[in-house]
């Protein structure tokens, strides 16, 4: 009992923070920087004595902005789980565009904690930390996401909701939100048609996406996930092509 009523709390207090930080945010943030949100929904969830490689890709086509068409971003990392409730996570960013070549760029950090277990409660909850910072730009940003997960038979809703701030050099400071949505039919666990939603300061979009997970004895498998999400808005390239791949063991 006195568990369940600790868990409440923490929910409540995660909640009643995000509201607030949102307010304020929406009262007093300024222009943003320009960088596209588009990426991946994560899951509120940690295995124990999960390992993972990680290798994630986005590919960006746009008829009209010369600097988004064909700009591509690569992310590696290595994840490890720190216990049955905290994982943490490294990865290196590349990227490059049609004026550059490839570099690397900045250099992200990330702990997700699962607060609630899975089917324990009607929604499943956890909070993912991020910190980036950008050696190109001499950039820095720290965020933190409320992560939340419903099923519904086959059906299952996934909901991100992040707070940003980002501080640099010759850059004025900002507080930012961002929402990532994803709803998908588990038709079966080789293959998950799923749709995902990205809304931002500096880009929005939506389309369609599929998810799998291959066995290979053990722990070992491997996850994979491939889509196309059309942009919404002027400041959104007309296509970004996301693809993932990654090894747990």
């Amino acid at each position: 009992m006195n568990d369940i009523i600790y868990k409440s709390k923490n929910i409540i207090a995660v909640l009643t923070i995000s509201i607030l930080l949102s307010v304020i945010h929406s009262v007093y943030a300024d222009s943003a920087s320009g960088g596209s949100f588009i990426d991946k929904v994560y899951h509120p969830y940690v295995q124990p004595h999960e390992r993972d490689i990680e290798f994630r890709t986005l590919y960006k086509k746009d008829s009209e902005d010369r600097a988004k068409d064909n700009a591509r971003i690569h992310k590696i990392s290595y994840g490890q789980s720190l216990n049955d409730r905290w994982m943490g996570e490294l990865y290196l960013v590349g990227e490059r565009n049609r004026e550059q070549d490839f570099k690397l760029t900045s250099v992200e950090l990330e702990a997700l904690w699962q607060i609630t277990e899975q089917g324990e409660y009607d929604y499943d909850w956890g909070m993912l930390f991020e910190a980036e910072h950008e050696t190109q730009k001499n950039i820095s940003e720290v965020s933190s996401a409320l992560l939340i997960e419903k099923a519904w038979g086959k059906w299952v809703g996934t909901a991100n909701m992040y707070l940003i701030y980002e501080w640099g050099n010759n850059f004025n400071n900002e507080l930012e939100t961002a929402l990532a949505m994803q709803g998908r039919y588990r038709l079966s666990r080789q293959l998950e048609p799923a749709i995902e939603f990205y809304s931002s300061d500096t880009s929005e979009g939506i389309g369609p996406v599929l998810l799998g997970t291959i066995k290979l004895g053990g722990r070992k498998q491997i996850r994979w996930e491939a889509g196309v999400i059309s942009g919404l808005d002027n400041q959104t390239a007309d296509e970004t092509y996301k693809f993932l791949i990654e090894f747990e063991f």
